[in-house]
């Protein structure tokens, strides 16, 4: 295998004993990006000449014997809805197509601080805010496996080029599964954390207001090795988001997933999926009853409530939060979807109803809790389907299988476990109780050996 195409923690290893410079590193990825991106619109803003001069510098450094950190050398995309101090952070709204912002984002202050060396900012739709991306300041990106569908959103630029060869991993954003699904419909892994382990301080949500709770930044990579690696770099608070805690991450290595209660469901109630996706739950809990596992076909009390429950919280400030970011950011032209989203019928609520939402918020995450008391691990569908063609109208019933553990907060990793009639990737979601990441780490990565390789995109770089 070459080097361009192994985990992350081979390749830091390789640049630390000086196997491989990180410039060489660098530009091998540069050229990746150049020989797909043309197809895919992924990655929409290249740093190239300064990622170039500071890989110089790392290669340099090295042979002095100053480490940057665990991420020395190492190349990175991130996601445009993350602050990049002096790179232009558009957060895909036309106010912001020139911006840039001063600090960088929380997290990718970490990731830079630990060595990681952004090559360009990755697609997203405008403020995150759609299941696929495309923008008015740089358009649409395409799945590398079929270019009339969607990678996804809202970090579909992020999966794209990931999935296609071109980046080691990405930062994405998850507020109603805008990690987990791009990772669905574009073959890689991806986490969200548990609310309140990574700040979401300079993502284009703000980590104030109703919804913040829901938001959580999150690595987005090839293997599940690479996903713990991150995690342990980004995590904790920053003394900035209210809602980021100090909370202890275990390891996944030290989980033996033999004594983990495993509940799995193929149905949530709410929206049946397809066939061929029951068909790859079902395979991925047969491997797992193979080795001796305990597994029970159930789902947590509550879950039936979730497209209720999120349709209050997201609609309960009337558009008071997309009309000040629009404001904010001297936006005049909004996307389409912005639009919509602003024309559509409001719930006026008075106080009374405000407060009924909220109790009935915090009842649907006590009555799901109850679900850990017998189970350490569920594992079901992240979706009930595959990636859509371009544009499809999307059935919100279907996107129930993520924004149910934003309502919770409860971190769940997405791994591949197979791919459709069509050849789209299918992905298994995997989900622990909070800041239990290592338990649903663990089990992705159990999976992960058991289900071997899956055929690459028919637009990969490698």
């Amino acid at each position: 295998m070459e080097i361009f195409d192994k985990p992350l923690t081979e390749i830091a290893n390789a640049v630390r004993q000086k196997e491989i410079k990180s410039v060489d590193l660098v530009r091998g990825f540069l050229d990746r990006i150049e020989k797909v991106n043309g197809q895919l619109n992924a990655v929409v803003l290249s740093n190239a000449e300064h990622a170039i001069k500071l890989a110089e510098k790392a290669d340099t450094d090295l042979d002095q014997g100053n480490l940057h950190g665990p991420l020395h050398g190492i190349p990175m995309t991130i996601k445009d809805s993350l602050d990049t101090g002096e790179m232009i952070t558009t957060w895909g709204t036309m106010g912001r197509k020139d911006y840039r912002p001063g600090p960088d984002a929380t997290c990718v202050a970490r990731l830079r601080g630990a060595g990681g060396i952004i090559l360009g900012k990755t697609n997203t739709p405008e403020f995150t805010l759609w299941f696929q991306t495309d923008n008015l300041v740089y358009g649409q990106t395409k799945n590398p496996f079929d270019l009339t569908r969607t990678p996804g959103g809202s970090s579909g630029g992020a999966a794209a080029i990931i999935a296609a060869g071109a980046s080691i991993f990405d930062i994405g954003t998850d507020t109603g599964g805008s990690i987990r699904l791009p990772s669905h419909f574009s073959g890689i892994v991806g986490i969200k954390p548990t609310t309140g382990r990574v700040p979401c301080t300079g993502n284009a949500l703000p980590s104030s207001g109703l919804i913040a709770p829901l938001t959580q930044p999150g690595p987005m990579a090839r293997y599940v090795s690479d996903l713990s690696y991150l995690l342990k770099i980004i995590s904790g608070p920053d003394q900035i988001d209210p809602y980021a805690v100090d909370a202890q991450l275990h390891d996944p290595d030290d989980v033996d997933v033999s004594k983990l209660r495993i509940g799995y469901h193929t149905d949530n109630g709410i929206k049946t999926p397809t066939q061929d996706i029951i068909d790859t739950i079902e395979n991925a809990i047969s491997l797992l009853r193979d080795s001796g596992q305990t597994i029970t076909d159930t789902r947590p009390a509550g879950l039936e409530m979730t497209n209720f429950i999120a349709g209050r919280v997201f609609a309960a400030d009337g558009g008071e939060m997309v009309e000040g970011l629009l404001q904010d950011c001297h936006t005049t032209e909004a996307s389409p979807r912005i639009k919509a989203n602003l024309a559509a019928p409001g719930l006026p609520l008075d106080q009374r109803e405000f407060a009924q939402v909220i109790s009935l918020w915090d009842n649907y995450r006590s009555s799901m809790l109850g679900y850990f008391e017998d189970y350490d691990i569920l594992i079901c569908p992240v979706n009930a389907k595959t990636a859509l063609p371009l544009g499809e109208e999307e059935d919100n019933m279907a996107y129930t299988y993520t924004i149910a553990y934003n309502l919770t907060g409860w971190p769940g990793v997405v791994i591949r476990g197979g791919s459709d009639q069509n050849g789209m990737p299918i992905g298994i979601q995997i989900l622990a109780k909070p800041f239990r990441e290592d338990h649903c780490l663990a089990v992705a990565s159990w999976l992960e050996a058991k289900l071997g390789e899956f055929p690459k995109p028919a637009i990969y770089a490698g």
